[in-house]
């Protein structure tokens, strides 16, 4: 199993929740987190003054699927969230190496 940890704009979460739900993969654990990549914020003008947002509003994503999935999860993030721009995100995946569900004591594949 391998668990994908997405950053990608708040805006895109609902496009990605509806496209992850049609593959098969409905759960998931969204975190709203704060940062910046190699823009280190953004410069906005408003009313001629101009200021700086040094942590942009993310959001955090992850799931949990089997490896022969992991292509296929990738492609849904990518194509939900790409706009081109800096800023899209990153996707990253690590190793489960077991998961458990708390109510039945389910093990690995079951347990997702």
């Amino acid at each position: 199993m391998k668990m994908i940890v997405a950053i990608i704009k708040p805006e895109k979460l609902d496009a990605v929740l509806e496209a992850l739900t049609e593959i098969g993969y409905p759960g998931l654990t969204v975190t709203e987190v704060k940062g910046h990549g190699k823009q280190k914020g953004v410069t906005h003008r408003w009313r001629g003054n101009e200021y700086t947002v040094t942590f942009i509003p993310k959001a955090r994503v992850e799931v949990v699927v089997l490896d022969e999935d992991v292509g296929k999860t990738l492609d849904v993030f990518v194509r939900k969230c790409r706009t081109g721009q800096i800023g899209d995100g990153k996707l990253f995946v690590l190793d489960v190496e077991d998961a458990v569900r708390v109510r039945t004591g389910d093990e690995g594949i079951k347990a997702i």
